[in-house]
């Protein structure tokens, strides 16, 4: 036995931070997950949506009686018996728009290419797809719109009638005095930027089985629902059914990114075919349509005023921004305003003014899509401070520099109050600079003088808020009733000393079940191996939490918190079962190697005789105990508070960063766009698991690459139609074309959050800053504007040959020569 003085001096190991190996790796791999189309339900019945080939237009009429008459086919449904049986979805916002109607299918009119208007149950899924082709609809087109400027106009249709405006949110945030700013300043830089439309492409699509029991009327759905907490309200309101008679059920997910989110009508849909054919009916979404429809990432356009200093000090940003909503509002206008948790990135200038308006359109609807509203926000940013470097003959990494919120004035308060909660944005960036021999690409780039290749070098450092404040709501509805956050976690020890955790954070390919054993392993002094994490979410075993979902950067913050809180509750009453046990001290009781060990005397009682104790021996407890080792707890952020008048407020309790660098070769005469090398440095806090915020930076980054070089959603003004709806015009990278990735991180602990931690992997919107500001890099010397966040090879060479039109004549070497030297000077 180990003496007193070994007991006090020997360190209990620590789990967190040990790059461990993904516990659910060897099931995911091996082929052995589970997700919804794995399951099998008794008399299970299939379904398949016909979907609107018009970006708009009035459905006169559906004939079904053909397709009812093949055989196999169980029932229809159709938008007039979706209005019959439904409650539209609830609008948040106030102003005009709350009276916007949407329901999980078309009702009376389409109004984008793709949208439900008809949905067949059948034995099998073929036979449904069958069924379609016999289906006749009668529409009469009316005009669309598909650029939100023109959606602006007197002349654009309404996209929802009874809303009269295509206006879904106007706001504006003001701060400090940026007309003074504007007045004062040295030079006013101005420039018009575009954030391009794309998504991710998760490997699972959206997937929904809903069984709907007539007898008890209970309805069970299993789904790869993102949000299935905060999605209850929705579905349960909208299908007229009671929340405690609605199961949700996620098993392993095949990827969100948020796509996912936006998955709720499908499953209302889903549930009321269940409803309608007293079956069990499945829905599995094919690539096209999620592509087509399941949910596009912001599109949003941008006139930029940046008054600045000769030595490159930003004074402040006046911002246009419109952001194309698309034809429903689904989450929106949430997208509207959350870019504010980041009002000006990582530069401490105080004056800032934004005019902001969300426009309905015939496009798909928005919703979603890792970095959330912020990255675009982001990007226009990083776009705006090379654009300051270009024009003022600087460095870009100097005005970054010069402009960054220093460590020592951590925590920050940002012009619309965020509240930023520790960092090192100099440091990282240096670091991600040398990592990609910055200084030496610079000097190749003046040999390369003349070459019709050209080097570009691009550096982005981007924020990544985490665990967000529901009160910010308010600032769309004043009305809200929301506010602050939570995550619930439960932690349960059986009478054979087994451990087991339950959290409502539904993982999609994260690493939950990983990390969180390593948080509950540290807290109760055993083995991540000893922790068992539920796979999934279930609303009858998982602790509820309206909030409860994978989005936002939320798990590891708060699903940490919440697990903590658990765990500490079960070692609190252990502590005092061992103590009684030993007749020991309770403040003496430690637990380590799976025993809880007095320091006093070195004696020791194992988990499972506390456990057996707890659940079988009753005359033995401390007297009043009640019987048992199990709790749960809910963990919420201190101090989250509603907007003032000014929309000030902290919206997100973290703000994990990163800093990219990209270093591009341009073929001007085709346009090619070649990485040659790429270098990140992160800062997420205190890493629980090493080895998975690695696999998440990687993950995020070829998530950037392949929307800034390769995935675009492109539309046909004329006729409203995705022209990019496969994987033969949406473009999707491989491992082929991600390049090798130079990691570094450092660690700033956060000072408001559970162990210093701050959440990871939404930094896919640093590449796209980062590799758009290689390109303008690129093609600066030539004239050429970068106004875009997709860098199209085609769009490139023509606006360079834009430029030099006969026989595609650069400048010559000595300009070129003079162009690059002032970048570097």
């Amino acid at each position: 036995m180990a003496t007193v003085t070994e007991l006090v001096q020997k360190p209990s190991k620590l789990w967190v931070g040990q790059p461990l190996k993904r516990k659910e790796d060897f099931r995911l791999i091996t082929g052995c997950g589970r997700y919804v189309d794995d399951l099998k339900l008794p008399n299970m019945a299939y379904t398949a949506f016909l979907r609107s080939p018009y970006p708009h237009a009035k459905i006169l009429n559906i004939n079904t009686e053909a397709a009812h008459k093949l055989p196999g086919v169980i029932c229809i449904l159709t938008g007039e018996d979706v209005r019959q049986m439904t409650e539209p979805f609830y609008q948040f916002v106030a102003g005009p728009a709350k009276n916007l109607k949407d329901y999980c299918m078309a009702v009376g009119i389409a109004r984008y290419v793709g949208e439900p208007v008809a949905a067949v149950v059948a034995e099998t899924r073929s036979i449904c797809e069958d069924a379609l082709e016999l289906i006749e609809v009668e529409y009469e087109s009316i005009p669309h719109v598909l650029d939100v400027k023109e959606a602006l106009t007197r002349e654009a249709p309404l996209i929802h009638k009874e809303v009269g405006t295509n206006i879904v949110f106007h706001g504006v945030w003001d701060y400090g005095n940026i007309e003074q700013s504007i007045e004062d300043a040295d030079k006013v830089v101005k420039k018009s930027f575009y954030f391009h439309r794309f998504s991710s492409t998760p490997i699972e699509n959206c997937a929904v089985l809903a069984n709907f029991d007539p007898g008890s009327k209970n309805l069970t759905i299993y789904s790869n629902d993102q949000e299935p907490g905060m999605h209850m309200p929705s579905i349960a309101t909208s299908l007229r059914i009671p929340s405690n008679r609605i199961r949700i059920v996620t098993g392993d997910i095949g990827g969100g990114f948020g796509n996912k989110v936006n998955i709720y009508p499908n499953v209302i849909l889903v549930s009321l075919l269940s409803m309608r054919s007293g079956r069990p009916v499945k829905w599995i979404e094919e690539r096209r349509e999620h592509l087509l429809v399941a949910s596009h990432g912001n599109e949003r356009t941008f006139d930029v005023e940046i008054p600045v200093k000769k030595d490159g000090t930003i004074m402040g940003m006046k911002i246009t921004a419109w952001d194309n909503c698309g034809a429903h509002t689904r989450t929106e206008p949430t997208g509207a305003f959350i870019w504010s948790q980041v009002t000006p990135g990582c530069y401490h200038f105080k004056n800032f003014h934004m005019d902001f308006t969300q426009v309905l359109t015939n496009k798909a609807p928005i919703g979603p899509n890792r970095g959330y509203s912020r990255m675009q926000h982001l990007w226009m940013i990083e776009r705006s401070v090379d654009a300051v470097a270009h024009e003022l003959g600087l460095d870009s990494s100097e005005v970054r520099l010069k402009n960054f919120i220093r460590p020592d004035e951590m925590p920050y308060v940002t012009p619309s109050g965020g509240i930023y909660d520790g960092g090192n944005y100099p440091e990282s960036l240096r670091r991600a600079m040398k990592l990609a021999d910055y200084w030496q690409w610079r000097s190749k780039q003046m040999q390369n003088k003349g070459s019709k290749k050209v080097i570009g070098v691009g550096l982005a450092t981007v924020l990544q808020p985490g665990t967000p404040n529901a009160g910010q709501g308010r600032i769309a509805n004043p009305e809200a009733q929301t506010s602050g956050h939570s995550e619930g976690a439960l932690v349960f020890i059986d009478a054979m000393g087994q451990i087991t955790a339950a959290m409502g954070t539904v993982p999609q390919g994260q690493g939950h079940e990983t990390f969180a054993s390593q948080v509950v392993a540290d807290e109760l002094g055993v083995s991540p191996e000893k922790v068992v994490v539920l796979i999934g979410f279930d609303t009858a075993t998982t602790p509820y939490t309206p909030y409860s979902g994978a989005y936002a950067s939320r798990s590891a913050v708060s699903g940490t918190g919440a697990l903590l809180g658990a765990a500490k509750k079960i070692k609190d009453k252990a502590s005092k079962i061992a103590s009684h046990l030993m007749k020991v001290e309770n403040a003496s009781i430690v637990f380590r190697e799976g025993c809880a060990v007095d320091l006093n005397s070195g004696r020791k009682v194992s988990w499972q005789q506390i456990a057996h104790t707890a659940w079988r021996n009753y005359a033995v407890l401390p007297r009043g105990m009640e019987p048992g080792l199990i709790a749960i707890h809910y963990w919420n952020p201190p101090d989250f508070t509603f907007p003032d008048e000014k929309w000030r407020f902290n919206q997100s309790l973290t703000y994990a960063y990163h800093s990219h660098v990209a270093v591009v070769e341009l073929d001007l005469e085709t346009g090619k766009l070649e990485i040659l090398k790429y270098a990140i440095v992160d800062d997420c806090g205190r890493q629980i698991n090493p080895m998975i915020v690695e696999g998440q930076v990687h993950g995020a980054t070829a998530h950037g690459i392949g929307a800034a070089m390769y995935e675009s959603f492109e539309y046909n003004k004329e006729t409203g139609q995705l022209e990019s709806s496969t994987f033969v015009d949406y473009l999707v990278p491989t491992s082929l074309e991600i390049p090798e990735l130079i990691t570094d991180s450092i660690e700033n602990l956060s000072l408001f959050a559970p162990l210093g931690i701050k959440g990871v992997g939404e930094g896919g919107g640093t590449p796209l800053a980062a590799i758009s500001n290689a390109v303008q890099d690129a093609v600066f010397p030539f004239g050429v504007h970068i106004s875009d966040s997709h860098q199209n090879p085609f769009r490139i060479y023509e606006m360079i040959k834009s430029k030099y039109p006969i026989d595609f004549n650069l400048p010559d070497a000595a300009s070129n020569d003079k162009a690059i030297r002032s970048v570097m000077t």
